[in-house]
């Protein structure tokens, strides 16, 4: 007999139009009708997710949680989806969308003793292709979504999704809406039973939403009244898992491969705060997990395991597809961000914690030296440019420079000064700049010692015809004085970009947050352009003589480092381009002063490979991009590819890796790379009507002040595609510098864990969540198959790996014991 699964939810953003206060408040009076429902009617059941949901209900109303814990164990109440909560689907990291249901599943099976199969994410804006291995090493076989409404690209609604690694899952798109409207959902299976005369199974979403609602006793009687009159089908109240379960029996599913994408491509730049501040606390986070886990494995100090929860548990909140995308009122925009940062305190707090415990065993500073200590989280040599500031110990107010220098086991390093963060004019506050390879997995010591100088050294790099070039043994670089851009870029011998490169573009936007209108960016009104000496001298904050708008800043023996200050109405842009003396790539850092509504800054980089194809890092893998002017979303890095020996690996590429960025977009070869949209809060398009109220001032998202950095390199496209994860995962998890005087006592501890290979990523080292035990996480991310070496040198562990494309790999490490072993995704949960 065909029959029909009706699922009854209630949509409710715990933040959106509202602040979270009156998210828990709904939660809370949603569940409790709910609840009541359950109890007086026969053969109802009702569905809903999101752990945070349930904690508030626990806090605050711990009866009614009681009440929801035995409707759970009737079959009357049902855990549907089991993650954290709805998080946004294609910004957050493979890792964090392993925390979402880490958490999740923690939390339900302890407080309901349940685990679900069935991930629901009805609301998020998209979904990246990333996410189907994650399910299915997590144990789920089936995924429920809305959004995008419109994907002609499916093959039914119903079908198989095929993700990286050979990973499905079974997904059903909802085909018209996750909720209805009061008193309505009668008409609403009506409408479904009409259009649907021959399907002989169908899933139905129903229940008052937004601001929660869910079920009514005016919709449960309609309803019961409908399935007593409708006879050629079965009606049925029911659960995701039994839709799979007879879905599964009744038929066979078409594939799909490839992400559920675009919808609300507004939504991967609006709010670029919190962006930001979610990448910085990921990276922190997961930074400092591997520093305590390291450090407690060697018996430095007790796993704070707590404070850490605390932490995710802010991440986590963060992600929510209301928040990270940067669509709710500027209140919750502020929680978001205090919340943000009281995670990164807590990080901040470990990782310091950690850092000294490491430190243990460092003999003490000779006499006239500067210990800088630096921890390297990774389990592989890193290539890296040491930055760190120190005291000198006693201010020198003769007229002579103190200049520093970096040793290591008394040989002497590559280092320069450059301008310390404090603005107090005396050779006191030293800020050294030196380059080394360190060693995976532990503490690597360099001390400076000062020479002393007539003055400080002045820049070597001149002007000349209009033009700073800049070479090194592999690298040309010519910055324009006239423009302030980059007019060449080549890489031994090959140029690789275009002239006038890094030029800020401004686009006609409009107050949309989510930009419901369009998949695209297009519309050109303007770019900054180099101020004249007066302004830009006025901009910088000098008095007195007047500076050139482009100058050289520092030079020395690791870089020159290049500034350009520009500006566009009321707005300004101070760009800083820092060029290596060994090597390819180039550090390019904006701090942006934005002052206009309804625009869009984008950072143009013209690269020469006119007919290349444009990918970009998504969850535990690569997405191959839009080349015809879409707006895409990546994380932490894009390249535009050479499409001549793409496919058999040949060719050039150009890689830029971000600190915080999500959008982009590129045709002919030019990446152009979204910073911020001066939308309004929480604007929503609907009829005719204009977006906002026309009588009265309206604050723009993302005025003010704000900074990017990204790290640009090309050569040959194998090199490039090989190097670039381990590169963007080192930019973003940075080493952690500090000069600290170690008091000599203790026992060197030695590297924790080491990677033998040069691909292989490792995404986390933690404590597990419900045993004593350490968990690693491999990743493969080129899409290559591989092998590599775990070798922890402590318990005398080496195992051989070998990972698929693609593929992630979870190992629990047993120390009592000795041993490594594969595990699950979810930790056995």
């Amino acid at each position: 007999m065909r029959k029909l699964h009706l699922l009854s939810n209630a949509h409710l953003d715990p933040v959106w139009q509202w602040e979270w206060e009156e998210g828990a408040a709904a939660a809370v009076s949603t569940f409790r009708a709910a609840a009541d429902f359950c109890e007086e009617y026969d053969g109802y059941i009702f569905n809903h997710n999101e752990v945070i949901l349930y904690k508030w209900v626990e806090e605050y109303e711990p009866s009614l949680f009681k009440r929801i814990q035995e409707l759970v164990k009737l079959g009357k109440w049902h855990i549907m989806g089991g993650w954290y909560l709805q998080p946004d689907c294609n910004m957050p990291s493979g890792e964090s969308f392993v925390r979402q249901i880490l958490l999740g599943r923690s939390y339900f099976y302890e407080k309901f003793g349940v685990r679900p199969t069935t991930a629901i994410n009805f609301d998020s804006f998209g979904h990246t292709r990333g996410l189907v291995q994650i399910m299915q090493q997590a144990g789920y076989d089936s995924y429920v979504f809305y959004r995008p409404e419109n994907l002609p690209q499916l093959p039914a609604h119903d079908f198989v999704w095929s993700g990286f690694n050979d990973s499905k899952v079974m997904a059903h798109k909802v085909a018209d809406s996750y909720s209805s409207l009061l008193g309505k959902a009668h008409e609403k299976i009506s409408k479904w039973l009409d259009e649907n005369p021959k399907k002989d199974i169908g899933l139905l979403l129903w229940g008052v939403g937004n601001h929660g609602g869910g079920p009514s006793r005016i919709d449960l009687n309609a309803i019961g009244e409908l399935m007593k009159e409708t006879s050629d089908i079965e009606i049925s109240h029911s659960t995701p898992e039994q839709y799979f379960a007879e879905l599964k029996e009744r038929k066979s599913l078409p594939e799909f491969a490839g992400d559920l994408n675009p919808r609300f491509v507004g939504c991967y730049t609006s709010m670029i705060r919190v962006k930001q501040k979610h990448r910085q606390l990921e990276n922190e986070l997961f930074m400092t997990e591997k520093m305590l886990a390291a450090a407690e494995a060697q018996g430095l100090l007790t796993y704070p395991k707590a404070d850490l929860h605390e932490a995710v548990c802010d991440l986590m909140t963060a992600q929510f597809h209301d928040i990270l995308p940067g669509t709710s009122i500027q209140p919750a925009e502020e929680a978001s961000l205090r919340q943000l940062e009281h995670g990164l305190e807590i990080a901040a707090r470990l990782r310091t914690r950690a850092f000294f415990a490491l430190s243990a065993g460092q003999p003490k500073a000779a006499l006239k030296e500067y210990p800088v200590l630096v921890y390297n989280p990774h389990p592989y040599p890193v290539k890296h440019t040491v930055e760190c500031e120190f005291m000198l110990e006693d201010q020198n107010w003769a007229a002579e420079f103190s200049l520093p220098v970096a040793y290591r086991n008394g040989v002497r390093l590559a280092s320069q000064p450059e301008k310390e963060l404090s603005n107090l004019n005396l050779d006191w506050r030293k800020r050294v700049v030196f380059e080394a390879v360190l060693e995976p997995s532990s503490m690597n010591r360099f001390d400076c010692r000062i020479e002393m100088l007539g003055s400080k050294p002045a820049p070597q790099l001149k002007e000349e015809g209009g033009r700073y070039t800049f070479e090194n043994s592999r690298l040309r670089v010519v910055i324009n004085s006239s423009t302030g851009l980059m007019d060449e870029y080549t890489v031994d011998g090959v140029s690789l970009l275009q002239k006038g490169a890094f030029l800020p573009l401004v686009i006609q936007d409009n107050e949309d947050p989510w930009r419901m209108d369009t998949n695209s960016f297009n519309q050109v009104i303007g770019s900054f352009s180099l101020l004249d000496p007066g302004r830009g001298t006025d901009f910088s904050g000098v008095k007195g003589a007047l500076l050139p708008s482009v100058r050289v800043i520092e030079d020395g023996e690791v870089r020159t480092v290049i500034e350009a200050v520009f500006g566009y109405k009321d707005s300004f842009i101070c760009q800083t381009y820092k060029l290596p003396k060994n090597g390819t790539e180039i550090e390019v850092q904006l701090r942006v002063y934005w002052n206009e509504k309804d625009k869009m800054l984008k950072l143009s980089v013209p690269t020469t490979l006119t007919n290349g194809v444009y990918r970009g890092q998504t969850a535990f893998g690569i997405n191959e991009l839009a080349t015809d002017g879409t707006e895409t979303v990546a994380q932490r890095w894009v390249s535009a590819e050479e499409t001549a020996g793409h496919e058999t690996g040949g060719g050039l590429a150009v890689t830029c890796i971000n600190n915080g960025i999500y959008g982009s977009d590129f045709r002919d070869g030019e990446m152009r790379f979204s910073l911020l949209r001066g939308a309004g809060y929480c604007a929503h398009p609907i009829g005719d009507l204009p977006i906002m109220v026309q009588d009265r001032f309206l604050p723009r998202i993302d005025q003010g002040e704000r900074s990017y950095t990204f790290w640009l390199n090309g050569g040959e496209r194998n090199d490039r595609l090989e190097n670039v994860d381990r590169e963007a995962m080192v930019k973003n998890e940075r080493p952690y510098a500090l000069s600290f005087f170690p008091s000599g006592d203790g026992e060197l501890p030695g590297s924790f864990i080491q990677l033998k290979d040069d691909v292989v990523q490792m995404s986390a080292l933690k404590k597990e969540e419900q045993g004593d035990d350490y968990m690693i996480r491999l990743f493969e991310p080129t899409g290559s198959e591989r092998s590599t070496i775990i070798e922890i040198p402590s318990l005398n562990i080496a195992k051989e790996v070998r990972l698929n494309g693609f593929e992630i790999k979870t190992f629990v490490l047993r120390r009592a014991s000795r041993t490594l072993e594969e595990a699950s995704l979810c930790e056995g949960l």
